[in-house]
């Protein structure tokens, strides 16, 4: 089974650019709920590309270092999810997400329990929702917090023989006009997203069946 045997098509890749906007509006809610602020969160575009392909495209649009929070899921498709933001803006976000009432040091202790916390509400509620759609259950693992390039991120466990794919999001993130960028990361191997494939081809059907 090759990546390219099982790319989505437009009309899929369409269907799964749905499914995770319905996800990370639900994400902005429960943020919004959290933050008290207002929160707006969008995925105008998604690629499935190869991990070194994911090292690449984020490489070309973020120079420094980068803050990312890493969930696994499992179900009858599995796999890793990263919420990966510039380090340059994860601060903006840890003052964003606590009304920038902290000071300097105590916002830098309190790094890593905000961007968890963040990334678990946004991780969550995208794939949770995404999973309720496809009609499927998966399980996630609890938040960590991990630094380094694109190629630490998407590094590949060494038992995992065909390369795997990356269904790369980019994001559009902003709290209380606060602009943050970042990008959501789906790191599977090739028989989970022939998997997904086949739940957006039924997720597909059911639409058009009661369109």
């Amino acid at each position: 089974m090759t990546t390219q045997s099982i790319l989505l098509d437009d009309l899929e890749r369409d269907a799964l650019t749905e499914l995770v906007n319905i996800g990370v509006s639900r994400a902005a809610a429960n943020l919004r709920k959290m933050v008290g602020e207002q929160v707006l969160l969008s995925v105008p575009a998604v690629e499935v590309v190869t991990r070194e392909g994911a090292t690449t495209l984020i490489r070309e649009r973020e120079s420094g270092e980068l803050v990312a929070v890493r969930q696994d899921f499992a179900g009858v498709f599995s796999g890793r999810a990263l919420l990966i933001f510039p380090q340059s803006n994860s601060m903006a976000l840890v003052h964003a997400v606590t009304g920038g009432a902290l000071s300097v040091a105590d916002a830098a202790d309190m790094e890593d329990e905000a961007l968890a916390e963040t990334g678990n509400v946004v991780l969550n509620s995208c794939l949770a929702t995404m999973a309720n759609m496809l009609q499927r259950p998966l399980t996630m693992s609890l938040p960590e917090v991990i630094r380094g390039d694109g190629s630490k991120l998407f590094h590949l466990s060494p038992e995992s023989s065909d390369g795997g794919v990356v269904l790369f999001l980019y994001i559009n993130f902003a709290i209380n006009d606060r602009d943050i960028r970042g990008y959501i990361a789906m790191l599977m191997d090739l028989p989970s997203l022939h998997a997904l494939k086949g739940l957006i081809a039924d997720f597909i059907e059911r639409v058009v069946g009661d369109a």
